[in-house]
Parts: C-alpha cells; structure tokens; sequence
C-alpha cells in the first residue's frame, strides 16, 4: 500500500467513535492479511481496518501480532491501525495497555517489527522504559530492538573511555559480542583497536575469505546473465572451458592479497584481469558443524547470482548502483557437512570510469547479520595441486 492509502487510514480514526464493539478482531484482521497488489481487496480490508479500530485498545496485542504473518502491503494497513487506536486515546487522554504492550515486546516469537512498534508505543507512554527493557535485549533476536540495546552499551564505553580505559575495554567487548550492524561494528573495532585490541572483522562478520575462481566467460551485450555456463551445472576444479574471447579457463585461488580489506572483497580485476562483457564464478566449498539455516549475504556494484548447493537462490541483474553492505540476500539451509557456494558476477560494456568495478564479497550470516558456524574447506584446482 502506497503512503496516500496509509495516511488515508490514519486520519479516518478522526471520525470513529472510542470504545470497543462486539465484533472479534480475528475475522477482521484475516480480511486485511488478505489484501493484494494492485489494489486487489482493498474494499473488503479498508472496511475490516474501520472496523477493527472501532474496537480500541484491547485488540493492540492482536493487531500487533498479525504482522507476524503480513506481506508488505498488508503490514502497512496494520501498523496504521495500531497508530490510529494509539493516537485515538492518548488524544482522549484515555490509557494505552501498557502491561500488555509490554509483554508483546518481551514475547520473542513474534516479528522484530511489531514489537519495535509496540516498543515505540511504549516509550512514549512510559519514558522509563529503554531503562528498564534495552538491558536485557543485548542479545534479542529482533534486529529491530537489538541495535538499540547495543547502543546503550556503546555509549556507555564511550563515556569510560577517556576516564577508565580498563572498564571501556570490557564494555566495547561487551558491545562488540552483540553488534551486529556495521556501523556499530566499525566504531567499537576502531575504539577497540585505540585500546591495543585489533577485532578480526572478516571473521566477525563472517566473510568467507578463500574461493576458487574461474572465467572469464563472454557476456557481451549482456548474454551472459542467462547464459549457463558449466560451473553453475557442476563444479569441476580439474575442468578448463572455452572462455571469451578463444581463451581456454581454468580454476585458480583468490586468497591473500587478492582479498583486500576487511570486508573480504575479490576483485576479478586483479584475478581474473580486466574484462568487459564478461562472466567470473567463484567457489566455495563449506563445511557446517550441523544443519543450519544460512542467509548468503553478498555486495557487488555488479550482476549477480547466488548458488547453494546447485541451487539458484539469489539473482539480480544490477550493474553499477553502488555497492550495498548486505545488499543481496539468499536464503537456504547448510547441510551438516561439506556444501558448495557458487557466485555468478557478470561485469557490462560501460566505459566509464566509475563503471570498471568487477567483484564481490560474500559472508554467511544468521536472520540478524551475526556470523554462524562455518569452515573453508582447503579444496585446490588441478593446477594448484600440481605446484605442490
């Protein structure tokens, strides 16, 4: 739903009278979960949503807990619902369910951001409340209420800092275990780092930071995005194939230097040499102590496509909007065991400068961004074997 649609809502509860009414707010919210795209039941859900707010501040908890399972659209018709029963009693000067609010808050299965909304609510009815709730949600699972918690601690260590560098350091150590976001993590390894600690970012992070590289392969006027080339059907390190241009490719490591910063980012410049019109694979061989859930998080300024055990789960054909932390996100499942992680980067025919970046960086991360459990199995192309 656009923003018209949603402020539209909002200003509706002007004319609805306070108090509760018969109806279940069951019914009413499936009628909302149901709207579609192109305004497909809007008419059913505009009345549910009138409805629903009609009956008032005992169904915020039930309100709050339907975006659990709303799409997009439909979140926005709930969480202008909830804004308008709010917004309804505080200007009747009548009060919020504040005992209630706050246990949707402390109830974890619900979506990271219902409860955020209830936490707002919260917050401006009780002001003592990041007092009371933020110390305990270091470790939420809710990116939404665990940056918060982690900002708390941060400015705490700030403050020590240039009054008691021993207790900042156990406090930014505090932070850092449960920062999750970059720009937390920056600030606290750079004031780590002041205090004679050095933080392994890639490994925080979770940056896979060895891959077997191959290409180029052609991709003139962008044929190579939906081109299937032999790496994404089977990766075989002993194998050369005919590349662009008449060349003859084969795999090769991209290790050390080749992996520069502390973002683990491959530069097939540098790898694969510079190339327009052209298509680089990377793999990568992983070993998971167990089976896991697993978000492939990747960045490029490049076409990308995103491979976990012979599976596409990620693809988008970009070139050149910048390159995004986090930007791209597949989702699968790690096999207990040896898995295989395949990355696609097709770079286009521009020529300006800014247009030359061929690369990407990848890591493996949980639902929030904290790196999970994994190995780089020291697996070597035919070449390689044979140096040693």
């Amino acid at each position: 739903m656009n923003q018209t649609i949603t402020f539209g809502l909002l200003g509706l509860f002007l004319a609805l009278p306070g108090g509760s009414g018969a109806a279940e707010p069951g019914p009413l919210l499936a009628k909302i979960q149901a709207v579609g795209s192109e305004g497909k039941g809007n008419t059913e859900a505009a009345k549910a949503w009138q409805e629903l707010v009609k009956l008032g501040p005992s169904v915020l908890p039930d309100v709050l807990a339907g975006l659990d399972k709303a799409d997009p659209t439909a979140a926005n018709w709930l969480r202008a619902a909830v804004d308008a029963i709010a917004e309804r009693e505080i200007a009747a000067n009548r009060p919020l369910p504040a005992d209630k609010l706050e246990a949707f808050i402390k109830d974890t299965k619900h979506v990271g951001t219902a409860r955020r909304l209830a936490y707002e609510w919260l917050v401006r009815i009780d002001p003592k409340t990041p007092d009371r709730l933020l110390p305990g949600m270091l470790d939420d699972p809710g990116v939404e209420l665990r940056r918060d918690a982690v900002a708390v601690v941060v400015k705490e260590a700030d403050g020590q800092f240039e009054k008691d560098k021993d207790a900042a350091l156990m406090t930014y150590r505090k932070a850092m275990a449960s920062a999750r976001d970059r720009d937390q993590v920056d600030h606290v390894a750079g004031q780590l780092k002041k205090l004679g600690v050095t933080v392994d970012l890639p490994v925080h992070f979770g940056f896979i930071q060895r891959w077997l590289v191959i290409g180029p392969f052609d991709s003139t006027g962008g044929v190579g995005f939906k081109a299937v080339y032999p790496p994404e059907k089977q990766v075989d390190l002993n194998a050369t194939y005919p590349g662009k241009g008449g060349t003859v490719v084969g795999w090769k490591e991209a290790t050390g230097e080749l992996i520069k910063d502390n973002y683990a980012l491959v530069d097939f410049n540098k790898v694969l040499h510079k190339h327009q019109g052209a298509v680089g694979y990377a793999f990568a061989a992983v070993e998971s102590p167990k089976e896991q859930p697993v978000e492939i998080r990747a960045a490029s300024n490049n076409a990308v496509k995103l491979f976990l055990n012979g599976k596409e789960i990620f693809f988008r054909e970009e070139y050149h909007h910048g390159v995004r932390f986090d930007g791209m996100i597949g989702k699968g499942t790690l096999k207990q065991g040896r898995n295989e992680i395949v990355v696609k980067v097709c770079q286009n025919e521009q020529k300006e400068d800014w247009a030359q970046t061929w690369g990407f960086q990848v890591r493996l991360s949980d639902a929030i961004g904290g790196a999970i459990p994994f190995k780089v199995l020291p697996e070597k192309p035919a070449a390689e074997k044979e140096k040693k």
